[in-house]
């Protein structure tokens, strides 16, 4: 298993972060089964501010460069995702082919540094 770890912005707006973390209350069944079928076996977003952080457990097959590829796989998480992207930016420092940009480990009480 791989863990994979991303940040994105919320639009700066209590409004918009309110309506953003509703919508994650009920997420749709084929946003859930899209992401199932792209190999993640548990993802969770959390947020302080505007700033969110996204934890994914995936499979050793999941490819992490086709996280937004679970929208093109029916068209009610395609639906979702055109939503959810009116709520949302790029963190600075974002390459310019990601959405959810990559975050770089840079400790792990698991990994011994002698």
């Amino acid at each position: 298993m791989k863990t994979y770890a991303m940040a994105l912005d919320l639009i700066d707006d209590e409004n918009i972060i309110f309506e953003y973390e509703k919508y994650h209350q009920n997420v749709w069944p084929e946003v859930l089964e899209s992401i199932k079928e792209l190999g993640i076996n548990r993802m969770r977003i959390f947020r302080i501010s505007n700033r969110m952080f996204m934890l994914i457990e995936a499979d050793d097959s999941y490819d992490p460069n086709n996280l937004m590829e679970y929208s093109n796989t029916n068209e009610k998480a395609d639906e979702w995702n055109n939503i959810m992207m009116k709520f949302q930016q790029k963190v600075p420092g974002a390459l310019p082919d990601e959405w959810w940009a990559s975050m770089k480990q840079v400790f792990d009480s698991e990994i011994s540094s002698n």
